[in-house]
């Protein structure tokens, strides 16, 4: 599991950085890519990387202010165009639903594959095998969300070397094994899959947040996350207008990751008004918060734990 930041800026794209969108890639895993929030020129950003649109298989937005979906049309048809025949599903607050269809229809696109959207709430909102996904409520203008993208446990490894010299043949009984079911051999053996694996491991925690305040949501979508994504408007100095203008702080998001217990924090959503050379002090601000950070940047790459 890796983050792709696609776009790292506040309102407007600039120079230095797009508008907001990031890429959970899951290939190993699942085999899919999911999209956080498509600002415009998401599908350029794109081109500089080797996600392909047709391996995305569900968006989820956190506002609907326009730097966080001006992208979203234009990435919808272009999947389309492209060949992408697989069903893809849209999350987003109320109000999604009537952008997209409004945009397509008046643009006259017609998508080639199943387009799901399902305008959300709080609460888990997706699960199956491997994965569940949590929405919360933030602190902003208009309704934004926070998502937490949960692993389930995995089972433990299965220790081939114990198998073999218990001369306990390969096959279908080293899947039951693994998945950890009782299983009698031919010779009337009872084997106790405890003994031939490791202890389960926890899947990773990735914890993106919408446009936010300070707030307890925050802390609780993020809690013990391997990875927390949070929004770094404005530097510690601004904290007056971070809150008048629903924004967060450099400082205030390393406190939310202190007070999670968050494995690892990575700013982004950061104002124009700051340059490549004041990033040494925005990250400063929130190491004096919590360890480790990273300021996020256009087409940055972060292995998840």
């Amino acid at each position: 599991m890796d983050i792709l930041f696609l776009g790292t800026g506040a309102g407007v794209p600039g120079k230095m950085r797009n508008v907001t969108s990031i890429a959970l890639k899951m290939l190993n895993e699942r085999g899919a890519v999911w999209l956080i929030d498509c600002g415009e020129a998401t599908q350029h950003q794109i081109l500089h990387t080797t996600l392909k649109p047709r391996r995305i298989e569900k968006i989820f937005i956190t506002h609907l202010h326009g730097d966080h979906i001006f992208g979203l049309p234009g990435l919808l048809g272009s999947r389309s165009f492209q060949g992408g025949t697989e069903p893809l599903t849209v999350y987003g607050p109320p109000g999604i639903r009537t952008f997209i269809e409004t945009s397509l229809e008046v643009s006259q696109t017609h998508l080639q594959y199943p387009l799901f959207i399902e305008e959300i709430e709080e609460g888990i909102i997706f699960e199956d095998d491997g994965m569940f996904v949590t929405a919360g409520k933030l602190d902003h203008g208009i309704y934004s969300l926070g998502y937490r993208f949960a692993e389930k446990e995995k089972p433990g490894e299965l220790l081939v070397d114990r198998l073999r010299e218990d001369n306990i043949p390969p096959g279908p009984v080293y899947k039951k094994i693994k998945e950890g079911q009782p299983v009698v051999l031919s010779d009337g053996r009872i084997i106790d899959p405890g003994r031939y694996t490791n202890d389960p491991q926890p899947g990773k925690i990735v914890t993106v947040l919408g446009d936010t305040r300070q707030c307890e949501m925050a802390v609780q979508l993020a809690s013990n996350a391997d990875l927390l994504v949070h929004e770094a408007t404005f530097n510690a100095e601004n904290e007056k207008m971070a809150r008048d203008y629903f924004h967060s702080t450099t400082k205030q998001a390393a406190e939310t990751a202190m007070r999670a217990g968050a494995k690892a924090l990575c700013l982004t959503h950061i104002s124009s008004r700051y340059t490549r050379e004041d990033e040494r002090q925005l990250l400063k601000e929130a190491e004096n918060v919590f360890q480790p950070v990273i300021i996020a940047r256009d087409l940055l790459e972060v292995p998840v734990g």
